[in-house]
């Protein structure tokens, strides 16, 4: 049905030339670039379907890695092939990569960077109206009924009151969609969403380190993009604590300096990982650490797609993807309150949370602008308030 009106064939230059530009404009995170997809590649342009993007938004969320990159490479894969999907993920990771190499040389070259703080003062508030309307967009895109809800508000608490995005909580809940939804017990076995299931636990740490640090640092982010699930927020406490706690690579200034960076700039939080490689290891280093984060991602998608395009007028890979998309939906609305609490710390930031709210809903005002807007309120309030709260310290 609504599939096969959405089967034409994409060329990868128009790939290529997308996801350029999303990569060098997408601020907000994970959620508000898949919002973003939803609304140019749905809405506007029609290459997907609406079931297409929200299977994409499931299946990948259950698997290790940054979501919006694996939606991406998804996409490309379903309209440009295998090509199609490697051209596709690796134009819209280039932006992210030239810019936070560029900002580690200036960092490296240069010393610390007073304006940060006051950058992610203004902006990381406006991130997180980011994060909740685009949240927003998604659930009407995809939750259907009470059990989804039941499911998302589920998850949401397990995710605040664990303060991490628990991998199995996405498999336990692709489980209850298939039992609701699904036929598993009426119609035999399933093998194909077996596979699926299992995918995201066959995941294992990588064993040795190399002598030179280019391979050191690659296992290392192989690993990180392998092992960490949902949106960036995830990523963080495990990269403090392998790169300040057990390898001594990066001060804990110099760690938080990384993960601000990851935030402000376009595209995935987890391109800290080319600060950090560039910090470590200067060119070289960011470009092996880009590549570590996110080779897994690649793998992981053109495994999984194939199988969820042949299966996935399956009812039981319907159920599975309904369930997983509502866990979601919840676990991504309880990283929000998590990184709230980071991000608002006293009035201001208080009111461009919610003004910025406001502009997106009522105004649709586009993420760069307001990322521009609210950088300049940073820089402006920042040496006046003199915040002390939190990570601005």
């Amino acid at each position: 049905m609504e599939h096969h009106e959405a089967a034409a064939r994409v060329r990868i230059w128009d790939l290529v030339r997308y996801y350029l530009r999303l990569g060098a404009i997408g601020f907000g995170g994970p959620v508000a670039l898949c919002g973003q997809m939803e609304k140019e590649l749905v809405e506007e342009r029609k290459w997907v379907t609406k079931d297409e993007l929200r299977e994409g938004i499931a299946v990948c969320q259950s698997l290790p890695g940054p979501l919006a990159i694996q939606v991406g490479i998804f996409i490309s894969y379903l309209r440009g092939g295998l090509w199609g999907a490697w051209a596709g993920g690796w134009a819209f990771i280039f932006p992210n990569f030239v810019i936070v190499a560029a900002l580690g040389a200036m960092y490296v070259h240069f010393g610390d960077l007073p304006p940060v703080r006051a950058i992610f003062y203004g902006v990381s508030p406006a991130v997180i109206a980011l994060i909740l309307y685009s949240c927003y967009r998604l659930a009407k895109l995809g939750m259907e009924d009470f059990v989804q809800w039941i499911i998302a508000g589920a998850c949401l608490a397990i995710t605040v009151a664990l303060q991490a995005e628990v991998a199995i909580l996405f498999i336990v809940s692709g489980i209850i969609g298939i039992l609701y939804y699904g036929t598993l017990f009426r119609a035999g076995r399933t093998p194909s969403m077996l596979l699926m299931a299992a995918l995201p636990l066959s995941a294992g740490p990588s064993k040795g380190l190399s002598g030179w640090m280019l391979g050191k640092l690659l296992i290392f982010f192989l690993k990180a993009g392998s092992l960490t699930f949902g949106s960036g927020l995830v990523i963080v406490p495990f990269l403090e604590k392998g790169l300040v706690q057990q390898t001594g690579w990066l001060n804990e200034r110099q760690f938080l300096v990384a993960v601000a960076m990851g935030m402000l700039s376009p595209g995935p939080v987890v391109i800290t990982a080319t600060f950090v490689g560039y910090l470590v290891a200067g060119f070289w280093g960011s470009l092996v650490s880009t590549v570590g984060i996110f080779l897994p991602s690649f793998l992981l998608v053109l495994i999984v797609a194939p199988v969820l395009v042949r299966h996935r007028a399956n009812p039981n890979v319907k159920g599975f993807v309904k369930g997983a998309y509502a866990a979601a939906i919840g676990t991504i609305l309880g990283a929000c309150i998590l990184l709230g609490k980071i991000a608002i710390g006293d009035w201001l930031t208080a009111a461009v949370a919610v003004l910025s709210l406001l502009a997106l809903a009522r105004w649709r005002i586009s993420n760069p602008v307001l990322v521009l807007v609210t950088a300049v309120i940073g820089l402006i309030a920042f040496p006046i308030l003199k915040p002390t709260w939190v990570f601005v310290k």
